[in-house]
């Protein structure tokens, strides 16, 4: 049981790198096989398809980013914090859910769904509290938090590729994100 484990551990790894450098579409079961160690056969066995090993390794990943970044809608500039520093060290799954964005092959898993559903039932309440500005729904404020915090990673058209200096310090960048999503949190609130 332990060498199954550590096979389908390896292929995950073999994956991720291959998912996030080319796709799905661009990814090959071949050389994940041969960068995993493993016969290209067992990939089937343990994940039927390119597809659904493709959708394995979002939700993992995607699961894991639901346990390490708290959503804290009375703290959004310190999420949005947490979600840049997550992301700049994550920059293949940030590839990765590039490539899932623009090839749209797998299904998305449905604790995505859910969890962005709870933010914002949740920043609604924050809203109707008073604890938010309710200047904004809350779709979008929590899609400008991601966009933003996210912009300078390597997926990213703009960020990185049109002011590579910004990411050589990021104190800055972190400071200026924390302090646009306090902005945008602030506004329509009474003072």
């Amino acid at each position: 049981m332990r060498n199954a484990e550590a096979t389908r551990e390896r292929i995950l790894e073999a994956a991720m790198a291959e998912f996030s450098a080319h796709g799905i579409a661009g990814a090959r079961v071949d050389r994940i096989a041969k960068n995993a160690d493993c016969n290209k056969n067992m990939i089937y066995i343990y994940f039927e398809n390119k597809e659904m090993l493709f959708t394995t390794i979002l939700q993992k990943n995607l699961t894991r980013v639901y346990e390490e970044i708290t959503f804290t809608p009375d703290d959004l500039p310190g999420y949005a914090v947490r979600v840049f520093d997550f992301a700049m060290s994550n920059p293949d799954l940030m590839r990765l859910m590039a490539w899932f964005s623009l090839e749209q092959k797998a299904d998305s898993p449905v604790e995505r769904g859910q969890v962005h559903d709870q933010k914002v039932k949740s920043l609604t309440e924050a809203q109707n509290s008073g604890q938010v500005g309710a200047a904004f729904p809350p779709e979008f404020i929590l899609t400008t938090i991601m966009t933003i915090a996210t912009a300078w990673t390597a997926a990213n058209p703009f960020g990185p590729l049109l002011d590579p200096k910004s990411i050589k310090n990021v104190e800055p960048l972190r400071d200026a994100i924390s302090r646009v999503v306090r902005l945008i949190s602030l506004e329509g609130l009474q003072n």
